[in-house]
């Protein structure tokens, strides 16, 4: 066995990473993987591409920038984030959106909103028993990362906290974005969970084992642009007129 390491743009990278993960989870899902796990499969399509056995699909793969308005259209210094990467300096952010413009990339904005105290991201509600595909995307950039306290694993899975069985609706604040091993072992004997409403803070969700043992999980928060004391905002006034 070998390791194959690749330095890269980023979003190339998180675009990468995308389409394998999701060709593989194609496999999977189809019956089609041979008894390999996703990771054995991504790593099959990734030489299989690079040696020209094979070719990605014509699908696209979107990757999610979450950055505060004033970051991207004011110079603000608010680090965004990158779905399936991680935070990134706000200059390198509004950079990404600049290229992606100037290519053939196809891009979209979309408005999130947040409270811009805590950072907390408006919920949407759905009446359907699975998540409907905003409502994922919803979770998937609130979350960011499997929502156990102690995994930070990619989110595979949109799982109702309170289950359905229980009357637990299929809404942004009983959701959340978990690993499939979190997921799976959740809904072994002994494991609780409960959404948490706090109103006007990010969302939070309490989780038991079958210790005993609670721990609560709070979403991070959304890049929003830094506040200013009245002082800074004083000082910033002067240094503009002067």
């Amino acid at each position: 066995m070998a390791y194959l390491s690749v330095l890269m743009p980023m979003e190339q990278a998180v675009c990468l990473q995308a389409t394998l993960r999701r060709d593989a989870d194609s496999l999977i899902a189809t019956g089609d993987s041979g008894g390999r796990t996703r990771n054995q499969l991504m790593a099959d399509l990734l030489f299989d591409r690079g040696t020209g056995a094979s070719v990605a699909s014509g699908v696209p793969v979107a990757v999610n920038l979450v950055i505060s308005d004033e970051a991207l259209l004011a110079g603000e210094n608010e680090a965004a984030d990158v779905a399936g990467f991680g935070p990134v300096p706000a200059g390198i952010a509004r950079q990404l959106v600049a290229n992606a413009l100037d290519g053939d990339t196809a891009v979209t904005l979309r408005n999130v909103y947040s409270c811009p105290l805590s950072g907390a991201l408006t919920a949407m509600e759905s009446q359907s028993r699975a998540f409907p595909k905003g409502l994922r995307t919803l979770i998937d950039l609130r979350d960011r990362t499997c929502r156990t306290p102690w995994c930070d694993a990619p989110i595979r899975h949109h799982d109702h906290i309170l289950s359905r069985r229980n009357k637990g609706a299929t809404t942004a604040h009983n959701g959340a974005g978990l690993c499939a091993a979190c997921n799976y072992a959740k809904e072994g004997d002994g494991w609780t969970a409960r959404p948490v409403r706090r109103h006007g803070r990010t969302h939070l969700f309490d989780l038991g084992t079958p210790t005993g043992h609670h721990y609560r999980s709070a979403a991070p928060r959304l890049p929003s642009a830094a506040r200013r004391s009245e002082i800074e905002a004083i000082l910033i006034a002067h240094l503009r007129a002067s």
